[in-house]
């Protein structure tokens, strides 16, 4: 079996040579053609559970909707705005294995509509893995990824003096309730319920598309 994953990545390290994207750099391009078999190794070794979940949906102490974030174009969001919908925050990155998640959260995106509201937050808290401008962040996920979800401007959503007021929250179960889950890495993901409740963390690992939108 490890045989066959290594040939696997081998031919897609190849692939991603030969189909290489005019818009991407060669390591972006390697890590596109790659992400589906991270994302099938992850499942091989049981990565893909790797969730919290609110199962006594325990209410948060501060409310979700007296946030805000700056959004990507400088305009703020106020998170009272969000009332009655789901909403699914994620960190991302542009040079990562997980950057693929990008497509995939788009797929949510236009599925459900009004009904859940997906937000990305770029961060370079990871490996130096986004190091673009917020400008340049925006092009890049709308040529490669064709994003119309709203990107916040890029910032620290790791525990820190500079963490994001929206991390802070997402992290203090004193809080939120209960989750004291800092993000493992890019692509981690928090989902909020209508009421404004954390219901859920899912790891870089779980894709967006089994995340379960009631």
């Amino acid at each position: 079996m490890k045989r066959i994953i290594i040939i696997i990545v081998a031919v897609l390290v190849v692939a991603g040579l030969l189909i290489k994207k005019p818009q991407m750099t060669w390591k972006q391009s390697i890590l596109k053609a790659a992400y589906p078999i991270i994302m099938f190794m992850g499942k091989l070794t049981g990565q893909s559970k790797n969730t919290l979940l609110n199962k006594d949906q325990v209410k948060p102490t501060d409310s979700f909707y007296d946030l805000q974030a700056v959004k990507n174009n400088g305009d703020t969001l106020h998170f009272s705005e969000l009332k009655g919908k789901k909403v699914l925050l994620v960190n991302t990155a542009s040079d990562c294995g997980y950057t693929g998640q990008y497509e995939e959260l788009e797929q949510l995106h236009q599925q459900y509509g009004d009904r859940l509201v997906v937000i990305g937050f770029p961060a370079n808290d990871f490996k130096d893995q986004e190091k673009k401008s917020d400008e340049d962040i925006a092009a890049f996920c709308k040529v490669n990824y064709g994003v119309s979800f709203q990107l916040m401007k890029k910032g620290q959503v790791i525990k820190g003096a500079q963490q994001q007021s929206v991390y802070v929250w997402l992290t203090d179960p004193f809080k939120n309730g209960w989750c004291n889950k800092q993000p493992d890495w890019n692509f981690s993901k928090y989902l909020i319920n209508e009421n404004g409740v954390l219901e859920s963390y899912y790891s870089q690992w779980v894709s967006p598309k089994d995340i379960p939108i009631n």
